[in-house]
């Protein structure tokens, strides 16, 4: 008797482990997808996936789906290891009813967020599915807005990752969207509110799904996703190495990786990166990736918003946030989607225990109609409250320009910045010398016989007063002028002299943010 129940057991376990059926899981694969299994088989170390749910049932008795079995109601939920720390997971079953969510399924997708708040885990989501099942009606709806309520409770509690490895549309968008990073697979992934059919009969605007969401949307035109991956394996490598940088939870530091390089040896290029000649741009990220770990920078958000950079990298073995000013794009001039994109980075490691590193070369706010109807003010106003608001360290580096409204908007020593380090090659004022020298002297190169001449005069008088950075470190407003071959040693010695850092703010429910 017993020996039947048990092969009961296991006949039952492999039919609804094998989800929608042969056929289905053909398709899916045909598709160039995989099943939802074999997703958190990549996403976990090899044999540690403990499943939850599996013989959940959904009671739906409308438009034909009485008495039909749905695997799993379409999801597979439970939690696993990623480099021998626990993770919750859910990935959604596309092989059964098209991985719509309901009633049942979100419950499931809930159980597992309710987990990972309690037991102090980050959750990963993996999205592919039809939307909400319309035969289960305001039971699919009341479903998500219980996982939404889930994804906003978490947020700042634990990390949350979404995978879109399939369709993602309608209300479904806004799960993924309120989790803390996206990862889009190229080809087979879509975000979007409203479908092509829906925009070409109310608009009358004929668009792809592609066109309209496709993971190179979304990444680089948009920025609703971060990371854009080339199949399925690279996206479960990236949230891999993504959690490798995160905290289990907000009352955790960040993980971190045994460092054995000794001293921090000198980068000799750093000290000739910046151009003389002040009109040539050049690459942060030849700033950058000498001064962290070698190997560890991790960009995100690397499409978007290309005149700002944002990502993760070690200083001996230490987590940082970085960001930087890209010269290279705008002249690495502040926008309204470079604020966004620095402000929600900054809030991010501020929850999770992540210092701060900002490289500096700014000349302004990016001017233009565009810009000021689109409401540069209370985005740039974004990134100023961020910084102003983050308790975690925070080290700046002014590389070259920072000028006016823009340099304070970088971190700068008003802005709770804990170390301030100037190159000798920086350039600390309200704006740039051109600019400056018409409002200034404007009476003098009136009166000038010579305008050319006096003009000329006049600018060289104005950058040997305020193109370096030893004003603003005579006022204190820069604790140290370092040579640019020795900044990583800096850093590392001021992460270890402040990460004790404990700073207290007046109580309240939650920061009012520029949006």
């Amino acid at each position: 008797m017993a020996e039947d129940r048990i092969g009961k057991l296991r006949n039952l376990r492999r039919r609804l482990e094998a989800g929608g059926g042969a056929e289905a899981v053909a398709k899916q694969h045909e598709a160039k997808k995989l099943t939802a299994r074999e997703r958190l088989d990549r996403l976990f170390d090899p044999g540690t996936f403990a499943e939850k749910g599996l013989f959940a049932e959904h009671r739906c008795q409308d438009f034909g789906l009485a008495g039909r079995e749905l695997p799993g109601d379409g999801v597979v939920t439970g939690s696993g290891k990623v480099e021998g720390r626990t993770v919750f997971a859910a990935s959604q079953d596309f092989t059964v009813i098209a991985g719509t969510a309901a009633e049942v399924h979100c419950r499931k997708y809930c159980s597992i967020m309710d987990d990972a708040m309690r037991y102090g885990c980050p959750v990963v989501l993996i999205e592919d599915s039809g939307g909400a099942r319309i035969q289960e009606g305001v039971d699919s709806l009341n479903g998500y807005g219980e996982l939404f309520y889930r994804n906003t409770i978490a947020s700042g509690v634990v990390p949350q990752i979404a995978i879109i490895a399939g369709p993602c549309a309608g209300g479904a968008v806004y799960s993924p969207a309120l989790c803390d990073f996206i990862i889009m697979i190229k080809g087979v992934a879509q975000m979007f509110i409203t479908g092509p059919d829906v925009i070409k009969a109310v608009m009358g605007e004929e668009v792809t799904k592609e066109a309209l969401g496709g993971a190179e949307v979304q990444t680089a035109v948009s920025g609703v996703a971060h990371f854009m991956a080339q199949d399925e394996a690279e996206a479960y490598a990236i949230a891999r190495k993504l959690l490798s940088y995160l905290p289990s939870n907000n009352l955790e530091e960040p993980p971190r990786a045994p460092w054995t390089g000794g001293p921090a040896a000198p980068a000799p290029e750093l000290d000739t990166v910046v151009p003389d000649d002040p009109r040539m741009p050049f690459d942060m990220k030849r700033v950058i990736l000498p001064v962290v770990d070698p190997g560890s920078f991790l960009e995100v958000s690397e499409r978007f918003a290309t005149n700002f950079i944002t990502g993760f990298a070690r200083l001996g073995g230490r987590v940082v946030g970085i960001l930087a000013n890209q010269p290279l794009f705008k002249a690495g001039a502040l926008d309204i989607d470079a604020s966004d994109k620095g402000a929600r980075h900054i809030r991010f490691c501020n929850a999770f225990n992540i210092p701060v590193v900002t490289f500096v070369d700014v000349p302004g706010f990016l001017p233009g109609v565009g810009q000021e109807h689109g409401g540069i003010i209370r985005h740039g106003a974004k990134l100023l409250h961020a910084y102003s608001a983050a308790t975690v360290p925070k080290i700046t580096v002014i590389v070259k320009k920072a000028y006016g409204g823009s340099y304070l908007a970088m971190c700068a020593k008003s802005q709770g910045a804990d170390r301030v380090f100037a190159w000798p090659t920086a350039e600390v004022a309200v704006m740039g010398a051109e600019m400056a020298i018409p409002l200034i002297f404007r009476k003098e190169l009136a009166a000038a016989t010579d305008k050319k001449a006096k003009e000329a005069e006049l600018l060289r008088q104005y950058r040997e007063t305020f193109y370096h950075p030893y004003r603003a470190a005579a006022r204190l407003q820069v604790d140290d002028v370092i040579v640019p071959s020795e900044t990583r040693r800096h850093l590392l010695e001021a992460l270890e002299a402040i990460r004790t850092k404990r700073e207290t703010i007046p109580a309240k429910k939650n920061d009012n943010i520029p949006l």
